[in-house]
């Protein structure tokens, strides 16, 4: 794969460990495998995460920013969504999604958003649930043992690490800002990946 095809240096990718999956793969994944590594764990097609970046920054780029929710759980996708919420101005859901949000007018926080953008199909199924029953599309991140149901647009990604979560959100600002024609180039994004990464090591099951 040549670099010039790529959002950023392949040795940058593979460094973050976007492409290390689990060792269990859901029927939904199976198609983003591109082989199983010696201990186990299986392995996602760098390719197609690059080019899925890339397309999913097009279909977000079709809605205001305003109109788009990004939600996450975890303390590593928190970290990057938050970053990504601040630098593209989307609206950002940080813990549990209550139920009614999006299907409960009466709700004080009831939200109509045009698009959604998932950290983690696991930990963030209601409000994928919801999105489903009001018809709004969902652009997720997902992992080899994610289940991809009512999801419309998969990122394959390592989304459980905290660089490859800082890497991919990264890059999603990045494209956003110029598919809105914000910035004109990559030079123009004043960021570094690591403004994306979370400052905090999570201990063994958090």
């Amino acid at each position: 794969m040549e670099n010039e095809q790529l959002l950023i240096d392949q040795a940058v990718y593979l460094e973050a460990g976007v492409h290390i999956g689990t060792k269990i793969t859901t029927p939904g994944m199976r198609r983003f495998v591109y082989k199983i590594r010696e201990d186990g764990l299986f392995l996602l097609n760098l390719s197609t995460i690059n080019e899925r970046i890339m397309l999913a920054a097009k279909m977000l780029s079709k809605f205001e920013p305003s109109q788009i929710v990004v939600t996450a759980s975890r303390i590593y996708a928190i970290s990057a969504a938050t970053k990504f919420a601040e630098v593209t101005g989307m609206k950002l859901m940080a813990g549990r999604v209550m139920p009614g949000i999006f299907t409960n007018p009466r709700r004080e926080d009831y939200s109509e958003p045009g698009m959604m953008l998932v950290s983690d199909t696991r930990n963030e199924r209601q409000a994928i649930r919801e999105a489903s029953k009001t018809s709004i599309p969902v652009v997720a991140l997902c992992d080899t043992d994610n289940l991809i149901k009512y999801v419309d647009f998969i990122i394959p990604c390592n989304n459980k690490g905290r660089r490859s979560l800082a890497l991919v959100y990264f890059l999603l600002a990045r494209e956003f800002l110029k598919e809105k024609g914000l910035i004109k180039s990559n030079e123009e994004f004043n960021y570094k990946v690591s403004d994306f990464e979370a400052k905090l090591e999570m201990k063994a099951g958090q």
